[in-house]
């Protein structure tokens, strides 16, 4: 597939999905570009603006099966991964397959989930596979996590490591509609004369594949992939960063960059496709030093920081 369809099947995604979320076109991009690129999605602000909407849309938009999975306290790993369970008639265990094994999981308020049942997730959403008893089981591409969490209601959460955070490709907040938006919530509602709305597919799942793979063919000159390298290797040397971004960081920044340009209908990345794409791609991979809780210092205004500091490359990536 050529990048130039890309382009044109996301337009038709977005344009889809824009007819049911009002206002928040740039928050749909992020999280299609996170989806181009292959990777995992998490989806962190306040209740109540249609976080489940969202990965709900996105799962009709693009033909994949979904399953959701609703985070407590007393959710167990087996209850994500499924489990051996014994046929009396066959008299043979037999593997009932969990809620992961779809194409695109919603993990709602994952933070509510205990550490173990988090650690469940690591695997399928590294390697694509769940492995049970000692025996290993493929997860059908494409598979995508979209998580969810709520910054405010922290009582009785279990905060995710940092090790689950970098299996995030991206994060990303919603907001609050402004009151034009608002009121074109309700009149839409009204409209339908009903709580529940879909959208039809606008792509089949191989050509979701396809256009993951067209990703590849986006050009990345060497000054803008160094621009990269110097914008992660800057989070690690700030002081006020007791951790930087790894080099999954890396990784992740340069394939957003691509997922962007190519919905920005280039086949090159430009230095402002890794600007756009920094914040959302490493912020949640930096840990602040302690001691700065106090000045409400976050790290995406460090990442902001950062990309006033360090050069960007003159060219345009060709």
């Amino acid at each position: 597939m050529k990048v130039g369809r890309v382009t044109e099947r996301s337009r038709e995604i977005l344009d889809t999905l824009a007819r049911v979320i009002v206002g928040k076109g740039d928050v749909l991009e992020r999280i299609l570009a996170g989806i181009l690129a292959n990777g995992h999605v998490l989806i962190e602000d306040y209740p109540g603006l249609a976080k489940t909407l969202i990965a709900r849309l996105f799962a009709q938009a693009l033909d994949l099966s979904f399953k959701r999975l609703q985070c407590t306290p007393d959710l167990l790993p087996a209850d994500v991964t499924g489990s051996f369970l014994f046929d009396q008639r066959e008299a043979k265990f037999e593997f009932r397959p969990g809620p992961v094994f779809t194409h695109l999981l919603l993990v709602d308020e994952i933070n509510r989930a205990t550490p173990k049942t988090q650690a469940a997730l690591l695997e399928a959403m590294q390697e694509a596979q769940v492995t049970v008893e000692g025996e290993s089981f493929r997860l059908d591409p494409p598979f995508l996590v979209i998580a969810t969490q709520n910054p405010i209601e922290l009582e009785g959460t279990y905060p995710l490591p940092e090790a689950q955070l970098d299996r995030f490709l991206i994060r990303v907040a919603i907001g609050y509609p402004n009151a034009d938006e608002e009121r074109q919530i309700l009149e839409r509602r009204r409209g339908r004369r009903q709580d529940d709305v879909e959208v039809g597919a606008v792509v089949p799942r191989a050509e979701v594949l396809g256009m993951q793979q067209a990703l590849e063919d986006v050009f990345v000159a060497d000054v803008v992939m160094q621009y990269v390298v110097d914008l992660v290797q800057a989070t690690r040397a700030d002081h006020r960063v007791a951790l930087g971004a790894s080099p999954r960081g890396a990784l992740a920044l340069l394939k957003l960059a691509r997922a962007f340009a190519a919905l920005r209908g280039r086949d090159f990345v430009t230095p402002d496709d890794v600007k756009a794409m920094a914040g959302p791609a490493l912020a949640h991979r930096l840990i602040l030093q302690p001691e700065l809780w106090v000045t409400k210092l976050s790290p995406a205004q460090v990442v902001s920081d950062l990309l006033t500091q360090v050069p960007a490359p003159t060219t345009e990536g060709r």
